[in-house]
């Protein structure tokens, strides 16, 4: 791997983890277009630290808020900290929800889930669904105040089918939040919150897989670039994302995920299978 393959890699994972259109299906593109295959996991995990540090740093003061929101609740009962102590509640029910889910669902995932045209099919329904959410639901007006444990349980079961390469993890939470009720505001912090957990929770769990020979094919530098330019564009990303969205909407995203999933049929060999985690 060149260093600038390694810089474009971080810049894909970065911009394309916290918007709505698949950061796999950009990294499995990526790799197809350039022809490479990683050697194991240890470079996406690289990639994955990077983005949640991006989301950890940004969101410092309200991951703070909940935690210790949290713990005080617990030994004071103060009503001043009710709020948060349920959000963290609904945070740890969505991520166990993901987790025991996305484990049993991740050995049904067959080869030919993981080749383009089924790639291009899953882009083109988080579209899909981008615009009836967009145009076909109204929005609601419910804050983490009127949040319940249903609607924990709505996003942890759509966030599951993040499993499926070419589902986004961020469009499915935030389609199901925005289903559910949740305000545009609620519904973005909640996602990307719930962002920290799960994508963290996998990294670790795939720990285990990094290993000498990885880091000798990639190269210890280009590991650096990769990591600090995810970090970067995933900052980029989730500064971007919460501007667009306060006045923007939801259907140019289904329109960029429509357009590169004709790109994916069309300039793709459909018979490649991928190593997609």
């Amino acid at each position: 791997m060149s260093w600038y393959e390694a810089l474009i890699f971080g810049i894909v994972q970065g911009l394309s983890e916290f918007l709505p259109i698949s950061s796999t299906a950009h990294i499995v593109i990526t790799q197809m277009v350039f022809g490479y295959t990683f050697p194991g996991l240890s470079f996406e995990i690289f990639l994955h630290i990077g983005s949640i540090l991006a989301v950890l740093l940004y969101f410092r003061k309200d991951v703070v808020e909940v935690v210790t929101g949290f713990f005080t609740f617990l030994t004071t009962r103060s009503s001043h900290h009710r709020t948060s102590f349920f959000f963290a509640i609904y945070i740890l029910v969505a991520t166990f929800l993901t987790g025991f889910l996305g484990l049993l669902l991740n050995d049904f995932v067959s080869d030919i889930m993981k080749t383009p045209p089924f790639i291009a099919g899953a882009l083109a329904t988080t579209g899909l669904f981008l615009i009836l959410i967009e145009r076909f639901h109204k929005y609601g007006s419910r804050t983490e105040k009127d949040m319940t444990f249903l609607d924990s349980i709505f996003v942890g079961l759509g966030q599951t089918l993040a499993v499926l390469p070419g589902i986004s993890r961020s469009g499915a939470t935030l389609i199901t939040a925005l289903y559910c009720g949740l305000n545009r505001d609620t519904a973005v912090r909640y996602s990307f919150l719930l962002s920290i957990p799960v994508i963290l929770g996998s990294s670790v769990l795939a720990f285990d897989d990094i290993g000498g020979g990885a880091f000798a094919s990639i190269g210890t530098g280009n590991l650096i670039i990769a990591f600090i330019a995810s970090f970067i564009f995933s900052w980029i990303g989730i500064v971007w994302l919460i501007g667009f969205l306060k006045k923007s909407k939801l259907i140019y995203f289904a329109i960029y995920c429509f357009v590169l999933a004709v790109f994916v049929v069309t300039q793709l060999d459909p018979t490649v299978v991928v190593d997609v985690e």
